[in-house]
């Protein structure tokens, strides 16, 4: 499995092509712009004039929201940062921002080149939501960032350096963290303990949802979260696209109570049947999502997205 289409929404808003000049937008600020190259070695300049033709068509403010695909070379080229932060003055209506989002066609989840995304953040006090595609090169330190509800990192393998860095954040009105842990094939190196201030209740007051999705070590996850205080003031979580099998499963339900929780996603698992059955039964006022079931495989088992 692998990403192998658009969005056609982000923030709640359809997606329009910057570049498509028949779309006709009464107002720029009720849709999410989408900027992409179409050559994938597109030269930085083509790029910063699409970005420019973007901010003339959007307004004094800019996008509400605006998503990033191919920026040209992301397979080895870092996404220019910079950009964005040098004109942050004429994006001050931005509040939702995906960058990376490529199909697995355009551009391996796991080849994508990041950068360190500190300053944008510090740039943006406004922003509400950052989606990352790609965890090559990524970097972040804490943060101490008021305005973010909601912070989305997907990953085939996602450092673990960037997960402590998270997990160090002041980040007081954050209600949705969704990482892709990925393996360690890939660059996924973070264990339970990385995520130990969220986990713990100590971080991310505001938070309603937690994912920690497409997890190489979802086993040890799940032991963790059957005793992490976070859980019991969440309402959805979510451990789907990753390896749990039934000893995570019954670790979970061995743990505290999740009757609280309005949803529980554990699709893409490799739990029996038998045992996939029982988490639903076990937990009659969830919406329990146990789809998706996996067969393991000679060599092991897969999380949905890895390269």
């Amino acid at each position: 499995m692998g990403i192998y289409e658009h969005v056609d929404e982000f923030a709640g808003l359809p997606v329009v092509a910057a570049d498509d000049e028949e779309a006709t937008v009464a107002d720029a600020a009720a849709v999410a712009w989408r900027i992409s190259m179409e050559e994938f070695e597109a030269p930085p300049e083509e790029f910063e004039a699409a970005f420019e033709q973007l901010l003339q068509r959007t307004g004094p403010a800019g996008p509400t929201a605006l998503i990033v695909g191919e920026w040209g070379s992301a397979y080895d080229t870092p996404f220019p940062y910079q950009l964005l932060i040098d004109n942050a003055a004429r994006l001050s209506g931005l509040r939702a921002l995906f960058i990376g989002e490529l199909t697995g066609e355009e551009c391996e989840i796991s080849w994508i080149d990041q950068g360190d995304i500190t300053a944008l953040l510090e740039a943006f006090p406004a922003l509400e939501r950052l989606w990352i595609r790609g965890a090559e090169d990524l970097q972040l330190r804490p943060v101490h960032h008021e305005g973010l509800r909601e912070l989305v990192f997907q990953s085939g393998g996602l450092p673990a350096d960037v997960v402590r860095a998270v997990a160090a954040s002041d980040l007081p009105n954050l209600t949705h963290l969704e990482l892709w842990l990925g393996v360690d094939q890939y660059g996924g190196d973070a264990r339970a303990d990385d995520l130990a201030p969220i986990l713990a209740g100590r971080s991310l007051p505001a938070l309603t949802y937690l994912g920690l999705r497409n997890a190489e070590i979802a086993e040890e996850l799940a032991a963790a979260v059957a005793a992490a205080p976070i859980v019991a003031r969440v309402t959805d979580l979510d451990l789907s696209l990753g390896v749990l099998g039934d000893a995570g499963a019954e670790t979970l339900l061995a743990g505290q109570p999740l009757t609280h929780l309005r949803r529980l996603n554990l699709s893409h698992h490799f739990m029996s049947t038998e045992t996939a059955q029982r988490v639903v039964d076990e937990l009659p006022g969830v919406e329990v999502d146990v789809s998706d079931p996996q067969k393991e495989e000679e060599w092991g088992r897969y999380t949905a997205v890895a390269e």
